[in-house]
């Protein structure tokens, strides 16, 4: 299946929204992906003869990023110097008919550049202003510079990752970014809700850190009633058990028995219809406590037979289980093609690439299989210019 040569994304329900993208790496266009996964018209201002540092970051294919490609798919691009009176001009003139303005420099920076919320507000009053940053625009580190790994080992999030007694384990993708990302597009569409009836734009400032301490949910929990700072638990869930990955013949699956109900249902499934009559075993509570002991008991049967029998069989009795799946094997799986969710896009020159399909499926729009490809940088000048009447 080819991959269109067009320069919009397909229609969505944001297909009335035009945003205009300062961001670079990854937590902004992580959010502008996102909107135009749903439609929003996205304008990527890069810096000319440079672009976005994100094109210079692997992996790389035919010397271009596949990094870059797969989260500004479907944008357009236009290099900007917003330090020359000409490109400003450009700027300004898009920001006229903007509904969002996006950036994730340190805070300040926009304010050197004369574009600031209260001077942008006051010249463009139905602005949204959306800036994702690594601390935010108050607090006394607010002038600090971070990336992911930064705010991951600051916000907690390392310290309850990995197994007991090993080093410091970063969680596998870059979730500092891509939860900043996430919080900006939730700002952002409440902004513009807003908007309709407030008849003005507001400002939006996501911090990277502050992202990282919304998600450590039940890590929190456990510190506020316990006073002890919790650490990590390898695969375990700390407060539901059997709630973790276990050990078959052959590989590794993940039972996750939530209540006694399904405790019992797991059981009955692994031959093991006497353990939840055992004392230790009784109450998840009990369970918890005891969930080394459970997991040498469960494992000694798992270990008989290999790990398509017992996904079978747990599946049979309803208890929620899967296969430990590498990237390769999750891209592959069955419920994630019918879901759409690797699609396909290409670099700016048309080569194929696979990337993450949209999560978020609306009823009345098509989810396709294919995504725009990637600009060149300073690909869309023309046509950008030509459109706003600036040339």
């Amino acid at each position: 299946m080819s991959v269109t040569d067009s320069a919009r994304p397909p229609a969505g329900p944001l297909s009335d929204l035009l945003i205009i993208d300062l961001s670079r790496v990854l937590a902004g266009p992580y959010c502008t992906m996102v909107l135009s996964d749903l439609g929003a018209r996205v304008i990527k201002v890069e810096r000319p003869g440079i672009g976005d540092d994100a094109r210079h970051i692997g992996p790389f294919k035919d010397g271009k990023s596949a990094y870059f490609t797969s989260i500004n798919r479907g944008k357009q691009s236009i290099a900007l110097d917003l330090k020359a009176p000409g490109d400003r001009a450009i700027f300004e003139a898009l920001l006229e008919t903007a509904d969002v303005l996006v950036e994730n420099y340190r805070p300040g920076t926009m304010e050197k550049l004369g574009y600031g919320w209260e001077t942008l507000h006051a010249r463009y009053p139905r602005l949204v202003y959306a800036a994702a940053s690594g601390f935010g625009h108050t607090g006394p580190d607010t002038g600090k510079a971070a990336y992911d790994m930064v705010v991951q080992a600051m916000g907690g999030i390392m310290s309850v990752t990995g197994h007991p007694g090993g080093p410091p384990t970063r969680v596998g993708t870059s979730i500092g970014d891509i939860t900043a990302g996430l919080f900006t597009v939730i700002g952002i569409l409440s902004a513009v809700h807003d908007r309709a009836g407030a008849g003005a734009g507001r400002f939006v400032d996501v911090a990277m850190l502050d992202g990282q301490i919304a998600i450590l949910e039940n890590a929190i929990a456990r510190y506020a009633t316990s006073g002890e700072a919790p650490g990590p638990l390898g695969a375990r869930h700390p407060s539901i058990t059997p709630f973790a990955a276990y050990r078959c013949r052959d590989a590794h699956i993940v039972i996750a028995a939530g209540n006694d109900a399904l405790f019992r249902s797991m059981c009955g499934a692994l031959g093991l219809e006497k353990l939840p009559d055992n004392p230790r075993f009784l109450t998840n509570a009990l369970r918890t406590e005891n969930a080394d002991t459970l997991a040498t008991v469960m494992e000694a049967q798992l270990r008989q037979k290999p790990a398509a029998h017992w996904l079978a069989a747990l599946d049979a009795a309803g208890v929620p289980c899967g296969p430990l799946q590498n990237v390769a094997e999750a891209l592959a799986h069955p419920q994630v093609q019918a879901r759409n969710m690797a699609i396909m896009t290409a670099f700016e020159d048309g080569t194929p690439l696979m990337a993450a399909g949209n999560p978020v499926k609306v009823s009345g729009y098509d989810d396709p299989a294919t995504r725009p490809k990637a600009p060149a940088l300073d690909e869309h000048r023309d046509t950008i210019l030509k459109e706003f009447d600036l040339k």
